[in-house]
């Protein structure tokens, strides 16, 4: 049971929202559009140059291509530099290789 106007769930036996006082429906509440959904993530390059990392994020930002650079501010904690892993979403790997690709930062 829940409430359709705030969708908090209840367990059998109450009738009312304690919240806003609605009357409860039976089932579970519709999943919201801005619910959190698992996405798998792919690596397709990884770098210690920061330059590279910036240039890199402002072509994929406009490209609208989801990605996350695990890593990007550990470089700068480790002496020696560390490498930052691109990953991308997994549907959009392709063109995220094509692009880097074209950048030269990968081979064809």
């Amino acid at each position: 049971m829940y409430c359709p106007k705030c969708k908090a769930e209840y367990r059998e036996g109450f009738s009312n929202c304690a919240d806003c006082g609605a009357d409860l429906v039976n089932g579970q509440p519709p999943e919201s559009e801005d619910a959190l959904h698992y996405v798998e993530m792919v690596e397709v390059f990884s770098t210690y140059n920061p330059g590279d990392i910036a240039f890199i994020k402002s072509v994929l930002d406009g490209e609208e291509i989801h990605y996350y650079f695990q890593g990007e501010n550990t470089n700068m904690l480790v002496a020696t530099g560390a490498y930052a892993r691109l990953l991308v979403q997994e549907d959009q790997v392709e063109r995220a290789r094509e692009i880097l690709q074209e950048l030269e930062f990968l081979e064809k």
